[in-house]
């Protein structure tokens, strides 16, 4: 099972409008819940990211973490995710988190979530 959503058919996608492009100014960060799932949007340098807010290493949240480029730092314990693809690179995760697909349309912000 895939965690990186953005590797799906776009028929396999449903974008959800989340958030105007003002409201995620460049370095920021936005909180959102789209069907019971918290996930994390970041602009960095112009460039959309969505990560599921959890941890997989203990399923706390990561999204308040430290940013290093294009890697989250989990503030619990230390764990880094690279936030294009979800993809744990240091331990003490050994797994995944869920990566969204982002567009902009106009003025809005789109999460791609997969369909039911």
């Amino acid at each position: 099972m895939t965690l990186n959503y953005k590797d799906l058919d776009a028929e396999e996608i449903e974008f959800i409008e989340v958030a105007e492009v003002s409201e995620l100014a460049n370095g920021e960060r936005l909180f959102v819940e789209i069907d019971n799932t918290s996930i994390v949007l970041f602009n960095i340098a112009g460039k959309y990211f969505a990560i599921g807010d959890v941890c997989s290493h203990d399923d706390g949240p990561v999204g308040e973490g430290e940013l290093d480029k294009d890697q989250i730092i989990c503030p619990r314990h230390g764990a880094r995710f690279d936030l294009s693809n979800g993809k744990a690179l240091i331990l003490p995760a050994v797994e995944d988190i869920p990566a969204f697909p982002v567009r902009s349309v106009g003025n809005k912000i789109e999460v791609g979530l997969p369909v039911e």
